[in-house]
């Protein structure tokens, strides 16, 4: 499939400033599949959301252990 694509030119400035060794053509391509990817998971995650419960979340947290957190895994 082939499109023709009007690209403003301070968009396609800074696509020549970011692309580095690959052509305009795969870069845009290889955007598109990330911003694909990142709606997909995005309708992903929602549709877990819906599936999940608190009650049970909360549930199973009980079960942690009351311990202070590791020296390496604080914040």
């Amino acid at each position: 499939m082939n499109f023709t694509l009007r690209i403003p030119d301070y968009y396609r400035q800074e696509i020549e400033a970011l692309k580095g060794d690959v052509s305009i053509n795969q870069f845009i391509v290889s955007a598109l599949s990330e911003k694909i990817a990142s709606l997909r998971t995005e309708e992903y995650l929602l549709e877990r959301a819906r599936r999940g419960s608190r009650t049970h979340a909360l549930d199973m947290l009980k079960n942690a252990p009351d311990v202070e957190a590791r020296e390496d895994d604080r914040v």
